[in-house]
């Protein structure tokens, strides 16, 4: 019967792989690589729908009054304030990294990172505030 456990994954296996998405415990260095790389990914996908979108500007004036009907419904507007986070996050990261590659400030990466963190979560909302009151 050395066949019986076949397709299973082992109890600790398991446990492992949960801990992949459990925050708690979580270095900032670690947070900071996977935000950066999360946001990175998001702002590459982002540039090709936007090349898409501009698209619409090739097929005439009534396809492109109907993508703005679109862009100016609720979940488009999240989305865009959700984009504004991952491009300040992304930025502002990536001048922590660009510091610390140069050996400013390697002893306040943490810090460095939690300030990082707090600007982007200001700069976001006030954006998201100004995009919902217009």
């Amino acid at each position: 019967m050395p066949n019986a456990d076949k397709g299973r994954v082992p109890a600790e296996r398991s446990r492992r792989v949960s801990r992949w998405f459990d925050p708690r415990g979580i270095a900032p260095g670690q947070l900071a690589f996977v935000l950066h790389r999360i946001t990175g990914l998001g702002l590459v996908f982002y540039l090709y729908l936007h090349l898409a979108v501009l698209s619409l500007l090739a097929r005439g004036p009534e396809a492109w009054d109907r993508f703005i009907d679109l862009a100016k419904t609720t979940p488009i507007l999240i989305l865009d304030v959700v984009l504004i986070f991952g491009l300040l996050f992304h930025a502002l990261n990536g001048l922590r990294l660009t510091l610390v590659s140069l050996n400013m400030g390697v002893r306040r990466q943490t810090a460095l990172f939690w300030g990082a963190a707090l600007v982007t979560v200001v700069l976001t909302a006030v954006a998201g505030w100004m995009i919902f009151r217009m």
